[in-house]
């Protein structure tokens, strides 16, 4: 059967899984503990994507007044940090979801032969937990997460790293994902990216980060694929 691509790269947050509510929850339960007003889930939504660190300085300088280079490094920053992570650990796959057609779509194309992984700039011990609530674990042939190399996001090294593992030219890989962020990364990488409109991008369009295609959801997403492979030489 011919495919249009050997191997898909897909990012988490935003893309296979709605995650805003409970990473809000966490960040709120930091917050109200160090006596701080707590934010609106569509305020910590415009900060995801980076990483859970950046996420607390986003939010610690927001209620603090501060800008995030002076939160960075910060004392005050040293001491939240483990509170978050405690916090966020327990909120891990307690409200999130798949997004519509999300599992259905791995499943599809795995069983099409083709290599699905994830590469996301949540740590590792925060991606485990949500993967495994809503059911991912077992469609993902590989997780790349934030902490698996010595720079997030978008830099390329996990994609690249993901190329080699399964032997897959750059020219047969696509990135899904929801940002620019994902658009960039994929960019440096040397490989096509489509973007879904529904996830997390700083409040901005995702047409500004100028993909190669946008797709509106995941059943857009297979129909396009599925056009893709025909148009493909034999």
């Amino acid at each position: 059967m011919t495919r249009a691509y050997d191997l898909i790269v897909f990012d988490l947050d935003g893309t296979l899984v709605r995650t805003a509510p409970e990473i809000a929850d966490a960040v709120n339960d930091t917050l109200r503990h160090a006596g701080w007003p707590t934010l609106d889930e569509t305020l910590v939504a415009s900060w995801i994507g980076h990483g859970t660190g950046e996420l607390l300085v986003r939010a610690l300088a927001h209620v603090s007044g501060r800008t995030p280079q002076d939160v960075r490094g910060s004392p005050q920053l040293a001491a939240v940090g483990p509170v978050f992570d405690d916090f966020y650990l327990r909120r891990c796959g307690t409200r999130s979801q798949p997004y519509d057609g999300a599992l259905q779509t791995l499943a599809a194309l795995r069983a099409h032969g083709v290599v699905c992984t994830v590469v996301t700039n949540k740590d590792r011990r925060f991606a485990q937990p949500v993967l495994q609530a809503n059911g991912l674990s077992g469609l993902l042939d590989r997780v790349v997460c934030g902490d698996s190399f010595a720079a997030r996001k978008p830099d390329p090294a996990g994609v690249q790293d993901c190329l080699r593992e399964f032997c897959v030219a750059p020219e047969r890989a696509l990135f899904v994902g929801d940002s620019a962020i994902d658009a960039e990364t994929a960019r440096r990488a040397g490989i096509a990216v489509w973007l879904l409109p529904h996830g997390y991008n700083a409040g901005r369009p995702v047409a500004q980060a100028k993909p190669d295609r946008i797709v509106a959801d995941f059943v857009e997403l297979q129909a396009a694929l599925a056009t893709t492979a025909k148009e493909s030489p034999a």
